[in-house]
């Protein structure tokens, strides 16, 4: 899928699955609930053993039309290479590295490194980056997206960290293009509980949809 459908299709539905498991089949039990919450976008973070394996597994499931599969943590353009090799088709990162950014421009699969300052913000989109990464977002809250959007309107930003399906609403109002949601939407997952997150991603796309209106 082109970089730009990626992005539009990751805006649309506002919502990105955070992927944190214990072991392979853990996360595609994660995916599979997630596509049947209606979550049109996934990101398998590196700090999943085998990471890379379930990326190549699910894109080889799934096509881009049914979920998204993104690569998350990724600290340094040799990941991002081996993420993009095993069929990742957008690449996340907790802070900014310049020359993972220009790796996946090269490749023209979108990236979004994360951001705690203005200067931090401004530095990611004059490297090239798609989206900032609002990182770690429960410690600044929506207001700081509000600070951010008024000298930085153009800025596409997407909170990680902290959201929740109480202020959810919140951060979109505050002008995010999407959120990131992990352990508040997947931590049923550890005791088996599956279909519990499914439930909360509708919870949490329908919340989303109010918020936009």
């Amino acid at each position: 899928m082109e970089k730009e459908k990626v992005i539009s299709k990751i805006c649309g539905v506002g919502l990105v699955a955070v992927v944190r498991a214990e072991t392979k089949s853990e996360a595609i039990k994660i995916t599979e609930a997630c596509i049947d919450g209606g979550v049109v976008a996934v990101e398998i973070t590196f700090t999943v053993p085998g990471a890379h394996e379930i990326i190549s597994e699910l894109s080889k499931r799934y096509s881009p039309e049914e979920i998204l599969v993104g690569a998350g943590t990724v600290l340094d353009p040799e990941t991002a290479r081996i993420a993009l090799l095993s069929g990742a088709q957008y690449v996340v990162a907790p802070c900014l590295n310049i020359e993972t950014v220009k790796l996946c421009n090269r490749y023209a699969v979108p990236i979004m490194p994360g951001a705690m300052t203005i200067k931090e913000v401004v530095e990611g989109m004059e490297s090239g980056a798609d989206i900032i990464k609002v990182f770690p977002g429960e410690m600044m809250g929506p207001g700081f997206v509000k600070a951010i959007k008024a000298p930085l309107p153009q800025a596409r930003l997407m909170p990680t960290g902290g959201v929740d399906i109480n202020n959810v609403g919140d951060w979109i109002k505050a002008g995010c293009v999407a959120v990131g949601v992990g352990g508040n939407l997947i931590a049923s997952a550890r005791t088996g509980d599956y279909l519990t997150i499914a439930t909360k991603a509708k919870q949490f796309i329908e919340a989303i949809k109010i918020a936009r209106m």
